[in-house]
């Protein structure tokens, strides 16, 4: 077996490659961000890779892959692992989920936190067909990783990603929160669908307006941008009406000033019931945890609202209104978050933990995007597609 160098060409949606003991770490945000302006919590969701794949060609018929993975755990709490997907000339051809890795392990009753050092997960791909073949290996979208060795019984070599580059930005649900693999966050889903290149900027917890965001967006090659904002503005009460309206007005400038006419879809937020006409904060249901379950509930007061506290209706339309009101910008786009995901959705895919889709939903939602932003007409259509 070849050892293959973990040069930063092998590696495509992702922004940047720290060298780390043993191997190299993925990291979505590049540096100056990240230790400036993140907080912890995006500090950890922008080093899971979600949407971050090795790409290359080879002729190899074995394939091995080792890496650390650095799992969140909440004490008491089941939690479904991270996988790798691998696709070997655009087909799926098998998902591999992790067994070890390292845990941060959350008490939930008194905050306090235990790291667990666990050994390194390895990835066998075996009897593959001979001759030249592209070979993708997405990496967990819920796990921090950290990429040991790359092993291969032939050479391999960077491959150019040539299809239109599709930036997106948005919350746990855009990161994958829920769905089983990274090939079935919604973002990927559609990607593949549609046949584009993904750089996944769905940050857990963390869409919140957060100007270096749009300058992140801004300096990034773009052929289609989405931002999907709303549901962390919400549960978080971060923002009232007067202060959001203005924050997505400058959003959206600071994203124009590096791609004044690449289409740009602002996206509002699915149907979520505990806060459609509920302020936030959000929180978790005391009585599930106590059950060994994960579900939230929203706990602000929905008279709030003529205050200026923000739910997801009145979101909806400042989203919408902020559109209109940018006349000037044919390539601006407002698609609604209730196309891709309904109230009469609710009753047939249900969201498990009252906050997040699961494997289905993700599917579903991913299907409905291609088909209004992608399909023929399709508000972020990339100039020239065929």
């Amino acid at each position: 077996m070849i050892d293959v160098p973990l040069s930063a060409s092998l590696f495509h949606g992702g922004a940047e490659l720290e060298t780390v003991d043993g191997g190299v770490r993925l990291h979505r945000l590049p540096l100056p961000y990240r230790s400036r302006e993140a907080d912890s919590q995006l500090r950890l969701m922008e080093s899971q890779p979600s949407g971050v794949r090795l790409a290359f060609g080879t002729r190899a018929t074995t394939l091995e892959l080792e890496l650390r993975a650095t799992r969140v755990a909440y004490k008491g709490l089941a939690r479904e692992r991270g996988a790798v997907d691998v696709t070997i000339n655009g087909d799926i051809h098998g998902s591999h989920p992790l067994r070890y890795g390292n845990v941060l392990e959350i008490d939930m009753q008194t905050g306090g936190t235990a790291s667990l050092a666990g050994e390194i997960d390895r990835v066998s791909v075996e009897q593959l067909a001979p001759g030249d073949k592209h070979v993708e290996i997405w990496l967990p979208h819920n796990e921090q990783v950290d990429v040991v060795a790359l092993r291969a019984d032939a050479p391999v070599h960077p491959l150019r990603d040539e299809r239109p580059v599709w930036v997106h930005h948005g919350s746990s649900i855009s990161h994958g929160s829920n769905a089983a693999t990274p090939l079935q966050i919604w973002p990927a889903v559609a990607a593949r669908g549609a046949g584009m290149n993904l750089r996944n900027l769905g940050f857990g917890g963390s869409a919140v307006v957060d100007p270096f965001m749009a300058r992140v967006i801004r300096d990034a090659p773009a052929d289609a941008i989405s931002v999907k904002l709303g549901i962390n503005v919400v549960n978080l009460d971060a923002m009232r009406a007067r202060s959001f309206v203005p924050a997505v007005h400058g959003f959206l400038d600071t994203i124009r000033e590096g791609h004044p006419r690449t289409p740009l879809a602002l996206v509002s937020p699915i149907f979520c019931g505990i806060h459609e006409e509920t302020p936030g904060p959000g929180s978790f249901d005391v009585d599930e945890l106590r059950a060994g379950r994960v579900r939230f509930v929203a706990t602000g007061d929905p008279t709030r609202t003529r205050e200026g506290a923000l739910t997801l209706e009145v979101i909806r339309d400042l989203l919408a209104q902020v559109v209109r009101d940018r006349p000037g910008d044919p390539h601006l786009h407002f698609i609604s978050g209730l196309d891709l995901y309904g109230p009469e959705d609710a009753e047939g895919f249900p969201l498990p933990d009252g906050l997040h889709p699961d494997t289905a939903t993700h599917e579903l939602i991913a299907r409905r995007f291609v088909g209004v932003a992608f399909g023929p007409g399709g508000s972020l259509r990339p100039a020239g597609s065929p």
